[in-house]
């Protein structure tokens, strides 16, 4: 219930931000028009926003044949918490990251890049993918997909209204005017997007994938990997989509700390163990 009415919160402030954003810019009518944009958008965020996600990486959807390993630790583990077997896709990318995303646990997908396939010995993936699983069966993948469309959506509109300003029409001081709004509202709405998607629910899924797996140890082994070889082979990631995956992809870009949803790894790695990060070394 926690995650249901978070979503309906963030839905609900994103309208009335760009209802706002449209009466600053057009009147009444600009206000109406927002209206619009923000149904349509509210729309696309609660029912596409796991295609988009996948989409924005170049997901591949993958069968049992291509892809055995995954396909047997998922089946396993879901039938063992008795949630519906969701789709698997693997994303085109030597950066070793997860993902999972979808409206429900019967809308659901789970993405792993090639990368993490290539490092991670049966018992870490198996600690990935449980976790994973644990926010599929914690409901957490459709807050954060919808904040991840939203948070895109906002960031665009930013530049938009950025770029709109910098023009030599009639109207410039309306596209000033955006942009110093958009200016203000993009660090609100990302602060919005903290609030919904809060760092406590990757401690959570932790937590729960390892008791689903009861190898706390593999997953703590897992993150220490994926912190080390995140950093060295970066992921082309947007900061508005970072908090889906199980790493922070390593950006590199300045503002992306305002989209920062994970805890500290070695935190993470902490809570798992009982012991400091570095033992894991």
């Amino acid at each position: 219930m926690g995650n249901t009415f978070k979503t309906a919160f963030l839905l609900t402030a994103l309208t009335l931000l760009l209802m706002f954003i449209g009466r600053m810019l057009g009147g009444p009518n600009g206000m109406l028009l927002a209206l619009v944009a923000a149904g349509i958008l509210n729309f696309v965020s609660y029912f596409f926003s796991d295609k988009l996600a996948l989409a924005m990486y170049h997901a591949q959807s993958a069968t049992h044949e291509e892809l055995p390993r995954a396909y047997e630790i998922v089946e396993r583990l879901t039938q063992k918490i008795g949630i519906p077997m969701p789709k698997i896709y693997v994303i085109p990318t030597e950066s070793p990251n997860a993902f999972a995303t979808g409206r429900n646990p019967n809308h659901a997908s789970v993405a792993v890049t090639h990368g993490i396939l290539g490092l991670l010995n049966d018992e870490e993936l198996e600690g990935v993918l449980a976790h994973e699983l644990s926010h599929v069966r914690n409901r957490d993948i459709l807050i954060s997909s919808v904040a991840a469309t939203l948070a895109g959506a906002i960031t665009w509109l930013r530049y938009g209204a950025v770029f709109g300003g910098m023009g030599n029409s009639d109207n410039r001081r309306e596209g000033g005017l955006g942009a110093l709004i958009m200016l203000i509202v993009a660090p609100i709405a990302a602060m919005l997007i903290q609030l919904a998607v809060s760092r406590s629910r990757e401690y959570q899924a932790d937590e729960t994938g390892a008791h689903m797996t009861g190898n706390p140890y593999a997953l703590a082994s897992a993150l220490a990997k994926l912190e080390a070889y995140s950093k060295r082979v970066p992921m082309a990631a947007t900061p508005s989509t970072a908090h889906l995956f199980i790493i922070q992809p390593f950006l590199g870009m300045s503002f992306s700390s305002l989209f920062s949803t994970h805890p500290p790894t070695a935190k993470r790695i902490e809570r798992l163990t009982g012991r400091p990060a570095e033992f894991m070394q």
